[in-house]
């Protein structure tokens, strides 16, 4: 062994000492260093060394280099302690907000909820550091060795940070201290609502935020210059239009002092085709359709009261059904006045058709009439009873039969026509001459010596006196009618298909009225809209 190894020196030497002065070559792996270690990395024998022995590349030692910078910062940081403690100053946190949707806007729990990026900046020197990196992208794990801001939203209600797959949080230190603070959050806050115009109203729902602990001593927040608070792009909302969304800082006074807050207002505009097609169309056609009993006959009592009571119920269903998403709130919105002003017009339909069957069914037959009540007309209607027994059987003689004839006579004298038992035309000719009755026609509405207001009076309060009056008026006049009419072959004309009066009047006084009431609601609520502004303090006062 000996031996070889002196004859291996001897011939190394030789070579040495023997050299030419000429270039020598350099190996492969410095001519061309690509193919070599392309060639090499595709060696077998150098994927089994590289299994056992692994190459130290450069990432790695980046990897030493930022764990070590770390270790350096966190030495000796108090995480307790503001980044300005000791310096007579505040620390000042800078936050802007990028919202991706928004929605549901609820008026039954009066909130609202958006999902957003939630940014926040400080400036921590105990964190700057030197050398080529010029940012740190941290795990969320060294969050809990750093201080960072107590923020929290003064009108929250259930905020929570996403969490899948893991928590959507970033943490980013550049080299002067500056921090990067963003997560992805899910806000629901509190948005007081005025809901007089609804839904013709603007809502202004606001977001509230600060510390939760530092006065303004310690920590100020500040909106970041340019568009702090921004929206994706195509964002729109379902029920509202966003209008504007205003910022400011502000000192929000507390019992523990005072404290640096953040305030943004969304300013939103409430949709009302919803409400047009699902209330407001149907509601008008219903009122229209309660107006079509004006053309209907007054004799048709069963129709017309059935077709009010009709549009009524379901009046009350639409009214139901438009009033379960909203609050039960102390005032009248705009959508119930509607609803009221329609109930208005159906109920007085019902109640214009009891006016025509009160002034216009005196002496029809369909009004009971008490016995004391005929004991002023017996006189006027005895002679034309013995006129109407003389060419009757006589079966019909008794006493019983001569009074049930006596009344009917005269409540239903058209349905009981003395010509239908054969009075004689020289009968009536004799009692028409002596100004009797011989029948009572179907006659409404033919006395005016009552204002029509007054009648209505007399009508609203039951007046029992005018009733009996209005029915001895229509007997009278029956029979001067009568007098008249036998110049024509004795036939007495009858008015039984004749027209009230007061549908008559309710078929243009309705339609124009709710038709001016309309134009006045319309006008008025979309004429008078509140302007948006702020409201001082944001929130009532309070202590932790």
């Amino acid at each position: 062994m000996g031996q070889s190894a002196l004859a291996l020196r001897t011939s190394v030497l030789r070579r040495f000492t023997n050299r030419t002065p000429e270039t020598v070559a350099l190996p492969e792996s410095f001519q061309q260093p690509q193919k070599y270690w392309a060639q090499r990395l595709s060696d077998p024998a150098h994927v089994v060394s590289k299994r056992l022995f692994p190459l130290t590349t450069g990432n790695d030692v980046v990897s030493r280099n930022i764990t070590m910078v770390l270790e350096n910062l966190l030495k000796d940081y108090e995480s307790s302690q503001l980044p300005t403690h000791g310096k007579g100053r505040p620390t000042i946190v800078r936050t802007n907000m990028l919202i991706r949707s928004m929605g549901p806007i609820s008026e039954l729990d009066m909130d609202y909820s958006m999902d957003c990026y939630f940014r926040q900046y400080w400036r921590d020197s105990r964190l700057s550091f030197l050398g080529p990196i010029k940012n740190l992208s941290l795990s969320i794990k060294m969050l809990e060795r750093i201080w960072r801001p107590d923020t929290y939203f003064y009108n929250g209600k259930n905020s929570y940070v996403h969490t899948i797959t893991v928590p959507n949080k970033l943490l980013r230190i550049t080299q002067e201290g500056d921090i990067l603070y963003s997560m992805r959050l899910t806000i629901k806050a509190k948005c007081p609502m005025e809901l007089r115009n609804f839904p013709m109203d603007r809502q202004s729902c606001p977001l509230i935020l600060g510390s939760y602990a530092y006065t303004t001593q310690h920590l100020v927040y500040q909106w970041q210059s340019g568009s702090s608070v921004d929206f994706v792009k195509g964002m729109a909302l379902s029920q509202f239009d966003l209008i504007s969304f205003l910022q400011r800082n502000l000192t929000f006074r507390r019992r523990d002092g005072e404290f640096s807050v953040l305030q943004v207002n969304f300013n939103l505009q409430r949709h009302t085709g919803y409400f047009l097609i699902q209330v407001y169309v149907p509601c008008i056609l219903i009122v229209v359709l309660s107006w079509v009993s004006f053309w209907i006959h007054r004799e048709a009592t069963s129709d017309r009261v059935g077709l009010g009571i009709t549009t009524v119920l379901t009046l009350s269903t639409i009214s139901l059904d438009s009033r379960i998403d909203l609050p039960k709130v102390r005032y009248a919105t705009a959508l119930d006045w509607f609803l009221l002003m329609s109930f208005f017009y159906c109920i007085a339909t019902l109640l214009e058709f009891a006016g025509v069957h009160y002034f216009t069914k005196v002496g029809s037959g369909e009004i009971p009439v008490d016995e004391e009540e005929w004991e002023d007309a017996e006189d006027a209607a005895e002679e034309l009873l013995g006129c109407i027994t003389t060419d009757i059987p006589d079966t019909s003689r008794s006493p019983s039969l001569r009074s049930g004839h006596r009344r009917s006579s005269l409540i239903c004298p058209i349905y009981n026509d003395p010509l239908n038992y054969g009075i004689s035309t020289s009968c009536q000719q004799q009692q028409a001459a002596h100004h009797h009755i011989t029948c009572v026609t179907r006659h409404t509405q033919t006395e005016h010596r009552v204002p029509k207001w007054q009648q209505l009076l007399y009508c609203l309060a039951g007046d029992d006196a005018y009733r009996r009056q209005r029915q001895r008026e229509a007997a009278h006049a029956a029979a001067v009618t009568g007098s008249r009419g036998t110049g024509d072959g004795g036939l007495i004309s009858r008015h039984v298909n004749s027209v009230s009066y007061i549908d008559k009047a309710a078929r243009i006084l309705f339609p124009a009225s709710f038709g001016l009431l309309n134009l006045f609601y319309w006008v008025a609520y979309y004429t008078y809209q509140e302007e948006f502004g702020w409201r001082d303090p944001p929130i009532t006062p309070f202590s932790h």
